[in-house]
């Protein structure tokens, strides 16, 4: 249909017979995502007017139709002018039943009308800075909070509360202002949790242990799992700060609450594998956000028949989380969008659970046995691990690292003999550790275990490449001490000249255990020999 014939029939504002035009506008339109240009103009004015017909009193079915219409231009980036004006978005959000005022919302009776309008909202909230800003002027995020504490008492259908949610995870993700009134003003922690918990269907057993109405662990259905994820998507953008700073007894309470629900979700599986590791994902990332010290939450259960025990914890919580990392390791996909929140999340726990960390430690570093082969060969999770400890992104290999050397109790040796020196010197230059030692941390002092065969071949492990190394040749056999010298003089001849041609720069290990340049040290020898001939009067 033209265009310029749907503009016009608009123009005369006869609803019937503006309903039958939109509705063939909107069947051919209805998988419409790329616009002509040249019709540009026409869609404005085509916007303009459905705006503006919204606004009369309407049949529901003609309504719908109009916001169908309205969901199909909001594609089009460039024709958002005529909805992101006060009028425009006051006039979608009502009809969203989201209209903020200071009584009750004037709920729109129709369910249909309700669903088309948020999906507007969503398109043009998504598209348009001036419609975030307006939306935070107007006070929709209100609206939408009074809307979700009503799920509990109000039969709402599943599209209506997830694009109520998806809506919220936009304005929260767009807009620090908004994130920030949800959090404290409309307590959303507190809101979205209890939202999470009505989604999941779980009672509690204990005051940070929750459980299914079955007892069971069934699947979470497609439709529960849509919306869990919204929720958590939206507590992970008002909960981001948490972990940088100290929370009261109230707000920790609060977190161990979220958290039990959060070990609830990596207990159970969605509808089907793909969207069971998306489910778990979002909720790894939501737990790295939760303060440290509430993360005993996940070792909080009891042990019954079936868990999985160690120094009597509960550690099925921690076992899923290590699956999770090495399944997302064999995926090798999109490495540090994928693996650093939860090796962070792994690395945290570690630091600050005795339990956590002898269970990982045992998990991931086992005894040593094979030390004919380098660490960073073969298919256990320590030979992954310390592959990832030289990739390309620094990101991923300050992580992989980091969780190493914390289940190391960052002790220099130990995390030298897991991993060879040659794949640990990024952290320890980073760390000022070059030279040996160990960091400072809560740590107890019991020893590593060492196998019969480790300490067997340990004379003979090379510490750079962390393996026993097949004994090679001596190059200088059969040399004279003239034929030494020289070979000496020229490699000395050669590093000399990458050093003047900045090819490469020689480096040496302070007292302090930071690497710094030799000529700095060589300076510093000068200057100290100077200072000394200059106190014993020596010319």
């Amino acid at each position: 249909m033209e265009l310029r014939a749907v503009v016009t029939t608009l123009e005369s504002g006869e609803q019937d017979t503006v309903l039958k035009v939109l509705q063939v506008y909107n069947q051919e339109k209805s998988q419409c995502f790329i616009f002509e240009d040249e019709e540009r103009e026409e869609r404005k004015k085509m916007a303009q007017l459905l705006i503006k017909f919204l606004e009369r009193e309407l049949q529901p079915s003609c309504q719908v139709t109009c916001l169908e219409s309205i969901r199909i231009l909001s594609r089009d980036k460039h024709c958002l002018d005529p909805f992101t004006t006060e009028e425009g978005l006051k006039t979608l959000s009502r009809h969203a039943g989201i209209d903020y005022s200071e009584e009750l919302i004037r709920e729109v009776p129709d369910l249909d009308v309700i669903l088309e309008s948020l999906k507007c909202l969503c398109n043009i909230v998504f598209s348009s800075p001036r419609a975030q800003e307006l939306t935070a002027e107007a006070r929709l995020v209100v609206g939408l909070a009074r809307r979700i504490k009503l799920y509990n008492e109000r039969s709402l259908p599943h599209d209506v509360k997830f694009f109520d949610l998806r809506l919220l995870f936009l304005l929260t993700a767009l807009r620090v202002d908004i994130r920030q009134q949800l959090a404290q003003e409309l307590r959303g922690i507190s809101l979205m949790a209890d939202t999470l918990e009505l989604t999941l269907g779980v009672k509690w057993l204990d005051p940070y242990e929750v459980a299914t109405e079955e007892g069971l662990l069934p699947p979470l259905p497609r439709q529960e799992t849509e919306r869990a994820m919204e929720i958590l998507k939206v507590l992970f953008n008002i909960t981001f700060d948490s972990n940088k700073r100290e929370v009261d007894e109230e707000d920790a309470a609060l977190y161990r609450h979220l958290g039990a629900l959060l070990r609830h979700c990596l207990m159970i599986s969605a509808d089907g594998e793909d969207r069971t590791e998306e489910f778990h994902s979002h909720t790894v990332n939501l737990l790295g956000n939760l303060p440290l010290k509430c993360l005993d939450v996940l070792l909080t259960p009891k042990v019954r028949p079936g868990s999985l025990e160690y120094m009597g914890v509960n550690m099925d919580a921690v076992s899923i989380l290590l699956d999770f990392l090495e399944h997302r390791l064999d995926r090798g996909h999109k490495l540090k969008e994928s693996l650093t929140p939860v090796l962070n999340l792994l690395t945290e726990s570690a630091r600050v659970h005795r339990q956590t960390r002898k269970f990982l430690k045992a998990r991931v570093l086992p005894p040593l046995r094979d030390v004919r082969n380098r660490p960073e060969v073969g298919n256990s999770l320590r030979n992954k691990l310390v592959r990832l400890m030289t990739h390309i992104d620094t990101d991923v290999k300050h992580c992989a690292a980091e969780f190493l050397f914390v289940l190391c109790k960052e002790s220099v040796s130990r995390f030298v003999k897991y991993t060879g020196y040659g794949n640990a010197a990024g952290l320890l230059a980073a760390r000022g550790l070059m030279a040996g030692g160990r960091e400072e941390g809560e740590y107890s002092e019991d020893e590593d275990t060492d196998t019969e065969e480790y300490k067997e071949a340990k004379p003979n492990i090379n510490p750079v490449t962390g393996r026993v190394e097949d004994k090679l040749p001596n190059p200088m056999e059969g040399m004279t001490e003239e034929q030494k010298e020289h070979e000496a003089m020229k490699l000395v001849n050669m590093f000399d000249k990458l050093s003047r041609e900045k090819v490469i720069q020689p480096m040496g290990i302070t007292p302090s255990g930071n690497l710094a340049p030799m000529e700095n040290a060589i300076r510093n020898m000068a200057d100290d020999r100077s200072s000394s001939d200059s106190d014993l009067g020596l010319d």
